[in-house]
């Protein structure tokens, strides 16, 4: 029989999410809905000190408990841990840094007994003195958190500065800035500061950890890098990786950068040292959650530009200082790339960033979405509205005469750029909301732009099964975060191996039988593993059609798949995927396809010109209340350059949600400290988030300017999607009342104090 087959793309299909039923239905698994035999249950002991040696800890009473099984201290695990820098013990040694910090943790037959061991442990402490602010932390006389700052170990890039509270600091610099200052005809210099705002991750932290008879660790944990996870184990506890292994449950609640690196673990392998082979559950609850996981890290951030008459930029000075909190985590890399939008996505001739993570005596602060560019952003963007303004120019036209294009140089890595959609972003953009309508009072526009790096250079594996069935497994380590992942490698397989998706299934990450990926971070998965999942798909398809080839009498070149059957291209008989397999195999066989991705770019993680870079343009309208400074956004167009959109509706609910983030952070959203370093709103009570209730009008524009590398031209799109928030609002916040604040959240309070000081009023 000849058939004629209809082979339309699935690339840039909005097909439906393939997780959506169990979600829907409620059957998706989470970590907190993994059950076991003999489990014991983890509650951790944290100190009510921002800053103190520990005395002593006698912890006799808590083990005479009936029903507690183990007791640990920081000398029983004297670890430390650490992304960048090793610094962070999995208990507190000698001393606490932070208010939350776990002391010492019990294992018990239930929470409740847990829960009362805890109490009975007793510790002595003997306060020091302590350093909340940033810029405090820098003075000569600030008491330093970590005296032994030299002796930690850490990655190349990354410079600690002994005998002070920097623990990396950055430099870039091109061209002459004081030549360039000189030749400008208006210089403007201004500070501004961003707050530190938490995940707001739905799911709580909770981790299972199992040491067997072998002391083989098994941790089961919602951490968005099994295989980065497993290795910085090893490091800390300096044991081989392979007596480690690392379980994803099949869904996360939610991450946000938050879910990385060692949180609940190091605990929770702490007390199953300790329980003969009994797993341990740590679940944190919402306020450990906010007070002792992860914080976005509040900055300060000085900015001087320079321009000539008609708006182009020519210098730009930065100095961004980042409070990372009590440990480095994952801050000195967050500076770092904060750093590297240090200027903006512009063409300037002479620029210098300088960037510096700094400890202090408040909780640690990590990974966010943005990874340290929403705080460089809000400076930069708003200093390019004010220099617009006192040039008489407007905001959008300065910033197409400054963005970068193809071709242009990276302004701080120094590498030529290509698939740089920017400018059609702005346009896209502005157009959406009637940039140039005229508008009543009390309503003003505003627009702001950013540029993005991925982590480079990072690898990503990944296998492609075929059953003898016919059916399709993408063996990956990349986590389910909710952004959907396993459907745009569902689409990416699909395509390249020529089968339906409802034929595919993607594993759940487990480092013994899942292959390495670096992270499911940097918005790098589309990229990365989509490349790696490409390539073991096509390698699948190579070995099915020299299997057809044989049953066809003809070459391999002269076939090929499309939707689950291998057929002649000049027509004919078709036959399925099963079929070709179970024709040579009537016992049964797999076809394993291999696929490996890691950029061809010299230097090491974190040092290297980047793979790829996002673009985007955020363009906003709003409405002032002068008499409650009640800011109400009436509409918001997020433009983004994707590449090419693998899944356009996954993509613009990557814009959406980002949006409604951004917003949060720039309106609402900031964590409050008494003067003894307690968190004052650890929970949704007090912590003020917006909802879906609160979500405005959203344009999600997708911009395509194909990457000649990524798969089917795909970049990534997921953590810029918040970055311009912040600056486009605050600069509609001026165009429509001409008040300016520099300092965030944009509270209706502080609008309101604006207003009223800009009348004359006190």
């Amino acid at each position: 029989m000849t058939v004629q087959i209809s082979r339309e793309s699935l690339i840039g299909k909005s097909l439906t999410r393939v997780d959506a039923l169990e979600k829907v239905t409620g059957r998706a698994v989470y970590g907190d809905d993994i059950k076991m035999t003999g489990l014991l249950y983890g509650k951790i002991l944290r100190s009510p000190k921002a800053h103190a040696k520990i005395k002593r800890i006698d912890v006799s009473k808590a083990l005479a408990l009936e029903g507690v099984k183990a007791v640990v201290t920081g000398k029983d695990a004297p670890f430390r841990g650490g992304e960048a820098l090793r610094d962070q013990p999995f208990l507190a040694i000698d001393k606490v840094r932070f208010v939350g910090e776990p002391v010492a943790a019990v294992a018990a037959v239930d929470e409740r007994i847990a829960e009362e061991a805890i109490k009975l442990i007793e510790v002595e402490y003997e306060d020091l003195p302590a350093v909340f602010d940033v810029m405090d932390a820098l003075k000569p006389d600030a008491p330093i958190i970590h005296e032994e700052l030299h002796t930690y170990e850490h990655i190349p890039i990354v410079q600690p500065v002994p005998g002070t509270n920097i623990c990396a600091k950055f430099e870039f610099e091109r061209g002459d800035l004081e030549k360039g200052f000189a030749e400008a005809d208006v210089v403007i210099e201004d500070t501004f500061t961003f707050a530190p705002s938490h995940h707001g991750q739905i799911e709580p932290f909770m981790a299972i950890a199992q040491v067997d008879y072998n002391g083989r660790i098994t941790v089961w944990v919602p951490n968005d890098a099994p295989s980065r996870l497993r290795k910085d184990l090893s490091d800390a506890m300096k044991i081989p990786q392979d007596r480690i292994r690392v379980i994803s449950p099949p869904y996360m609640g939610g991450g946000f950068g938050g879910k990385g690196g060692l949180k609940v673990e190091m605990v929770c392998i702490a007390l199953a040292m300790k329980t003969e082979c009994r797993p341990v559950k740590i679940r944190l609850t919402r306020e450990e959650t906010f007070e002792a996981t992860l914080t976005r890290h509040g900055a300060v951030c000085w900015v001087k530009m320079g321009a000539k008459k008609d708006g182009r930029i020519v210098a730009c000075h930065s100095k961004l200082y980042y409070n990372t909190g009590a440990y480095a985590e994952k801050g000195p890399t967050v500076t770092l790339h904060g750093c590297e939008s240090g200027v903006g996505p512009y063409d300037i001739p002479n620029i210098k960033v300088e960037g510096y993570c700094v400890y202090t005596n408040r909780p640690v602060a990590g990974a966010l979405r943005g990874y340290g560019l929403p705080q460089s952003s809000w400076a930069h963007e708003s200093l390019v509205d004010m220099l617009a303004h006192k040039l008489g120019l407007d905001p959008l036209e300065i910033r197409l005469k400054n963005a970068l294009v193809e071709g242009s140089i990276n302004p701080i890595r120094g590498d030529e750029l290509f698939s740089v959609g920017l400018k059609e972003c702005l346009e896209k953009a502005a157009k959406a909301i009637d940039w140039y309508k005229k508008r009543p009072p009390n309503r003003g526009v505003g627009i702001a732009c950013e540029y993005k790096a991925t982590k480079t250079p990072s690898g990503s594996t990944a296998f492609v099964r075929i059953e003898q069935d016919g059916s399709v497994e993408v063996v990956t380590s990349s986590v389910e975060i909710g952004q959907g992942v396993r459907t745009i490698l569902t689409q990416i397989v699909a395509e390249e191996l020529g089968a339906s998706p409802n034929m595919i299934k993607v594993t759940v990450p487990d480092t013994d039988y899942t292959p390495f990926d670096a992270s499911t971070t940097a918005s790098r998965t589309t990229f990365h593993m989509g490349n790696a999942v490409r390539e073991a798909a096509r390698d699948a398809k190579k070995q099915l059609l020299e299997l057809a080839s044989k049953l066809y009498g003809i070459s391999p070149e002269r076939l090929d798949t499309w939707d689950g059957k291998v057929f002649p291209k000049e027509g004919g008989k078709e036959m399925s995927f099963r079929e070709v397999i179970t024709s040579h195999y009537r016992a049964g066989l797999s076809i394993l396809g291999r696929g490996s991705y890691y950029p061809n770019i010299p230097g090491t993680l974190f040092s290297a010109h980047s793979v790829f870079y996002m673009y985007a343009a955020h363009a906003v309208e709003i409405e002032v209340d002068p008499e409650t400074g009640v800011i109400t956004i009436l509409k918001y167009a997020a433009a983004h350059d994707v590449g090419r959109a693998i899944n356009p509706k996954a993509c613009e609910g990557q814009i959406e949600g980002g949006v409604l983030q951004g917003i949060g952070s720039t309106l609402y959203e900031e964590i409050l400290f008494d003067d003894k370093g307690v968190m004052l709103n650890p929970n949704f009570r007090d912590y003020k988030m917006p909802t879906s209730m609160d979500m405005p009008k959203v344009i999600p524009i997708i911009v395509e300017a194909p990457h000649k590398e990524g798969p089917f031209g795909a970049k990534g799109i997921g953590e810029i999607t918040l970055v311009p928030v912040s600056p486009a609002i605050a600069n509609a916040l001026f165009n429509a009342i001409g008040v300016r604040i520099k300092d965030l959240p944009l509270t209706a309070e502080k609008v309101y104090f604006a207003i009223k000081k800009q009348k004359g009023g006190n």
